[in-house]
């Protein structure tokens, strides 16, 4: 089972690398995971629309720092019926605007909303996350920010018991 993983050197035990494009010849052209990640979804469109795709210079972006309130929101026990809210705060703390790339979450039961606008240094921006238990469970989601920072992307985590 693991010899793909073996003769092709793929990363092992992360599963944004469980994605790959292939070749007609079905060598291996980009590894990642173009829901996860909008660059490598950049990436996969170039090669795929058969443009040269061509090693970004990160050091070129325009970078900020960012502080997040609390990444991890517990809800407790609740009835599974019931739609539940939670708030993540982001507070831009460096000297550029914080522009939020893209959003993901880690399943279709959970969803944000936000603001699209750049954030201006020692501005907040909050983002409201619902989630909507499918059956009884207890649950681990993850919320993640792609954002001009070098520490994206920010995963934030809500979790709890819906009974």
């Amino acid at each position: 089972m693991n010899q793909l993983n073996a003769l092709n050197n793929f990363p092992s035990g992360n599963e944004m690398f469980h994605t790959f494009l292939l070749d007609k010849d079905n060598k291996v052209l980009a590894i990642g995971n173009p829901i996860h990640n909008p660059k490598v979804k950049e990436l996969y469109l170039k090669i795929i629309q058969g443009e040269k795709a061509t090693k970004q210079d990160e050091s070129k972006e325009i970078k900020t720092e960012v502080a997040v309130d609390k990444p991890l929101i517990t809800l407790g026990d609740f009835n599974w019926k019931e739609e539940q809210k939670a708030t993540f705060t982001l507070k831009n703390t460096g000297g550029n605007p914080l522009v939020i790339q893209d959003v993901t979450t880690s399943c279709g039961c959970t969803t944000v909303s936000y603001s699209k606008e750049p954030i201006q240094p020692g501005k907040e921006i909050t983002l409201e996350v619902v989630y909507k238990a499918e059956h009884p469970e207890h649950f681990s989601k993850t919320v993640t920010v792609y954002c001009n920072t070098a520490s994206s992307p920010i995963r934030l985590s809500l979790l709890g018991d819906a009974k």
